[in-house]
């Protein structure tokens, strides 16, 4: 008796185990953004109602003009869609509506096609993530090894060249560089579509246009990462040991290099989510941004505050991304949420 309960009191007294680091780091980032996509549907919602209510001229007008053409609209009609959208009613009702609308996940029907919000963004968005994992790509591919290479030989002809490069496409306005893209691949030399999205090769004017501004910023980021990464005494040890440049890079160079361009990827990406109303609109690919213009043009109201917010939720959700991509790379950080979340 005494033996067994000698044996089992090791086992009663030994202290619950808690949840993996990962995990709890996980979570942490979830509820964080979670909390801030709430915030940013509701911000971006009520904004975009009240910046429409208070642009000048006639709503009922518009709108009518954008389902039977600025030819065919007569006051009549404008009168009937007033009244059908109850467009006279106090703008605080209207917008207590929606966000009771909101709050069951309702989007409303767009006042122009009559077709509920959500159908309209779902056909949309496909398009729209389509054009951002393009984007994103042209845009690793481009800054990561040319960023790299010319971090590991400071001041050489690939880092002043780069350099150069960055500063031309940087200072470039995203439909200026897609106005030259066409004129030189798709009018002069014929190697692409000039726009649409139902011809082979259609996405790929649209993606370069975002990824070479986005690759522009983030080959310098990464060429310092690379550089500072460089001169550090862990990687100058490895050349010691025996290490070659390339072995060096990829043992000990990358993963500390990617750090800082991951997290420097997370603020581009407002370049991202902004630049897609732009590039959409000019080369005519039908996405959420291209839905956008066209509904700010017909005061489609609710087609804009539900094609806003799914934009700002699409900020919310990259963002997440990259902090779970930081903390996958950088150890440090989830200690450190993990202590923070023990708190």
């Amino acid at each position: 008796m005494t033996e067994s309960s000698s044996i089992s009191a090791p086992a009663a007294a030994a202290p619950r185990r808690r949840p993996d680091g990962t995990l709890r780091v996980v979570a942490t980032i979830v509820a964080q953004r979670g909390i801030q996509a709430l915030v940013v549907a509701a911000l971006v919602g009520t904004l975009s109602f009240l910046m429409m209510r208070w642009l000048p001229g006639d709503m009922a007008f518009r709108v009518a003009a954008g389902r039977y053409g600025f030819d065919m609209v007569t006051a009549q009609a404008a009168e009937a869609v007033r009244a059908e959208l109850g467009l006279d009613a106090p703008w605080l009702h209207a917008l207590l509506h929606w966000w009771v609308r909101l709050m069951h996940l309702d989007l409303g029907i767009s006042a122009v096609t009559g077709a509920p919000v959500i159908e309209e963004i779902g056909h949309q968005l496909g398009h729209t993530l389509m054009l951002a994992v393009a984007a994103l790509g042209v845009s690793c591919a481009i800054a990561v090894p040319l960023g790299f290479l010319a971090g590991m030989r400071s001041g050489g002809a690939l880092d002043r060249g780069t350099l150069l490069a960055s500063v031309v496409l940087r200072a470039l306005p995203p439909f200026v560089l897609g106005i030259l893209l066409v004129s030189v691949l798709s009018i002069y030399w014929n190697l692409m579509p000039a726009g649409g999205h139902h011809e082979h090769g259609s996405l790929l004017a649209p993606a370069l246009t975002l990824g070479l501004g986005l690759a522009a910023t983030a080959t310098r980021v990464a060429r310092d990462a690379m550089a500072s990464v460089a001169a550090a005494a862990y990687f100058q040890f490895a050349r010691t040991k025996g290490l070659t440049d390339r072995q060096a890079l990829i043992r000990h160079g990358v993963r500390n290099a990617a750090i800082p361009l991951i997290a420097y990827l997370g603020v581009q990406l407002v370049f991202l989510v902004e630049g897609v109303v732009v590039i959409e609109t000019l080369f005519a690919w039908p996405g959420i941004g291209h839905a956008l213009a066209h509904a700010i043009f017909g005061r489609d109201v609710p087609m804009i505050q539900g094609t806003a917010i799914v934009m700002g939720l699409m900020f919310v959700a990259l963002n997440a991304a990259v902090d779970l991509a930081c903390a996958a790379a950088d150890p440090r950080l989830r200690i450190g949420r993990g202590r923070r979340w023990a708190r």
